[in-house]
């Protein structure tokens, strides 16, 4: 550590916030006038990086580089345009979560149509021609296109802000920010606008890939990498805020580059590598924001927003005689199935998996649909109860019985703690910081090598000798399963439930009637929590082995999808879509080259055949067949 080691790194941290401001500054943009949460940002982003390269290699020229920044933003902005009115638009009055989902499909598509045309194999782009060298910073060299970088974000800022300030489009933007019902209500064409707005910040986004092409490989990890640090911009910032997305990017750049420069230090006797915080940090800051200020360092709290009448969700409603039946013949029918399918003991397996992400899926289900809670970091429990079995295993000894006891506590308890901060906030804010607490949990296990297994994860999580055959296992976790449905579907209908249920549907009057809302809400936490962390142990013993993505967000997506694909109105939801979700993903990944494709062109076609889920959907089918309201 010295005076000249630090200066880099303080450019550095400017050079990187640049690039990090142009991908959240579009996202932001889109989400302040649209309000979607979108997923597709970072493949915007991965394209852009992937079309520069081709325009140079294709050429065979680098100085093609300059052009190529420009063809990659306009086809980008191009590729947004089509998507926001070919698909998006189909959608802008279903659930904001569905939205999401659709999104997410989107992703998904890109991912394989960019390995398609471009392979698996990382395409290393040349040096911006005329910017190759390098200065001297107090005798050490820093890159001129670090400079230049350095430069271009707060002239990207101030383009941006004369756009939506001084411009009549930028007056329209600010108008649909704020309110966009009612710049609707005016007369404005709003689909054009959404349009426009969407284009723009895909645009931004595939420039920002182009302009990385010097510094960094495009490869099909951009799209991942891009939207996690994006969200944490644009949320440190303010939803829908430029100047506060170019700060948020700065302060976050400047951590990280000051970490990077610390290196290992030696605090109090032990060894603290910072240079690993890099992976956590920012979601150590977007959460500290979050607690503090919920809306963000330049953000304004989230009004409430216009719902039609007939979006209102109809009460939930016991299961009738007919429908317990049914569940009974299921049970016996699951319990039957190893038998049933002796000839194919990987049915069993499948099988298991669908038991496991069905409990999954309806702990998430428990606080998101009775208890209004949208959560994008509840794999973090499923992480927690799998490591703390396989770690009751590995470092205590302690048999199988025991651990499956155990190791949901540590997810409940993991769940306590974070629970406390992430109930005082609502909607998309709850959503975020959710996600960073899983982010933190994930990048505690990934580099703690000496305890954890680090990103290797631990293996050896064997279930007893009696358990060791698969179809007794199978049975376990059928039974395990079943009762801990059973006990949420008793909850949601006990006193507690409906005093959930109350607290969801309106604040102030649950307040009004001496309902502790942020209490009732906590207590959900912890049993979502407990009951993921039941799943996540199961899992780890039907494996054998755990790593840290179980914890990664990706889990935690997925868990989205199953209960979005089910249906969030009704409690067999999440079990539908658990058992579609894992089919598909089954089935796809081993009869499809491309499957990540091929399952987001079935969910996306799934949202718009079923837009409140196929659960969802089906009951209000049975509903109106009945002359029901």
């Amino acid at each position: 550590m010295n005076l000249s080691g630090l200066l880099v790194q303080i450019l550095n941290g400017f050079s990187d916030a640049s690039s990090l401001f142009l991908v959240a500054a579009g996202l932001s943009l889109i989400f302040g006038v649209t309000h979607i949460v979108n997923f597709a940002h970072g493949s915007f982003y991965m394209i852009g990086a992937y079309l520069a390269y081709t325009v140079i290699d294709r050429t065979g020229n680098p100085i093609w580089f300059w052009p190529s920044l420009v063809i990659a933003a306009v086809a980008v902005g191009a590729l947004g345009a089509l998507t926001e009115s070919t698909l998006l638009r189909r959608i802008y009055r279903a659930p904001d979560l569905l939205q999401l989902l659709a999104t997410f499909a989107i992703m998904m598509i890109i991912k394989d149509a960019a390995l398609w045309l471009w392979g698996p194999m990382e395409l290393l782009g040349p040096r911006a021609p005329g910017l190759g060298g390098s200065v001297e910073v107090l005798g050490r060299k820093f890159p001129t296109y670090d400079l230049f970088l350095i430069a271009l974000g707060p002239t990207i800022l101030g383009v941006l802000w004369l756009l939506i300030a001084r411009t009549r489009w930028g007056r329209l933007v600010r108008a649909a920010t704020q309110d966009r019902e009612m710049v609707s209500a005016l007369g404005i064409n709003q689909a054009w606008l959404f349009t426009a707005v969407f284009a723009l910040g895909a645009m931004m986004a595939g420039l920002g890939g182009a302009l990385q092409l010097p510094k960094e490989s495009a490869n099909l990890e951009m799209d991942l990498h891009a939207i996690g640090s994006a969200f944490v911009v644009v949320v440190v910032g303010g939803m829908g805020s430029i100047s506060g997305a170019y700060v948020a990017a700065l302060l976050i750049a400047q951590i990280k580059a000051l970490c990077v420069w610390l290196g290992v230090v030696h605090l109090f006797g032990i060894d603290v590598s910072f240079s690993k915080l890099t992976l956590v940090v920012e979601f150590v800051v977007m959460a500290a924001v979050l607690v503090v200020r919920p809306w963000g360092l330049f953000g304004q709290p989230q009004g409430q927003r216009r719902v039609a009448a007939t979006s209102v969700e109809l009460p939930l409603r016991r299961a009738s005689r007919n429908m317990l039946i049914g569940a009974a013949a299921l049970l016996g029918l699951l319990a039957l199935m190893p038998t049933l399918t002796a000839a194919s003991p990987y049915v069993t397996v499948l099988l298991i998996d669908v038991l496991i992400a069905s409990l999954f899926a309806a702990s998430l289900h428990f606080i998101m649909g009775p208890g209004g809670l949208h959560s994008f970091g509840h794999a973090a429990y499923f992480g927690l109860g799998a490591y703390g079995a396989a770690l009751l295993i590995r470092r205590l000894g302690v048999p199988m019985e025991i651990a499956l006891f155990a190791a949901p506590l540590v997810a409940a308890f993991g769940a306590l703690l974070f629970g406390w901060f992430c109930v005082r906030l609502s909607g998309v804010y709850l959503a975020m910081l959710t996600m960073a607490f899983g982010q933190i949990a994930w990048a505690s296990v990934y580099q703690w090598d000496s305890f954890a297994g680090g990103s290797n994860g631990l293996t050896g999580v064997w279930p007893s000798a009696w358990a060791a055959d698969k179809r007794a296992y199978y049975y376990l976790t059928l039974a395990l399963t079943a009762a801990a449905l059973v006990m949420l579907y008793r909850v949601v209908f006990s006193p507690f439930g409906f005093t959930l249920r109350a607290a969801r549907d309106s604040v102030l009057r649950a307040e009004a009637i001496g309902i502790d809302v942020k209490r009732v809400q906590w207590v959900a936490f912890v049993c979502a929590g407990l009951v993921a962390g039941l799943a996540g142990a199961l899992f780890a013993f039907s494996k054998g082995s755990i790593s840290p993505e179980s914890l990664h967000v990706s889990k935690s997506i997925d868990g989205l999808v199953m209960v979005l694909l089910g249906g969030v109105q009704t409690l067999v939801g999440p079990i539908v879509g658990a058992a579609t979700f894992t089919w598909l993903q089954d089935t796809i990944g081993r009869n499809a080259d491309y499957w990540r494709a091929v399952l987001g062109a079935v969910i996306l076609m799934l949202i718009l055949v079923f837009p409140r889920g196929i659960a969802g959907s089906f009951a209000d089918l049975l509903a109106r067949r009945r002359g029901s309201p």
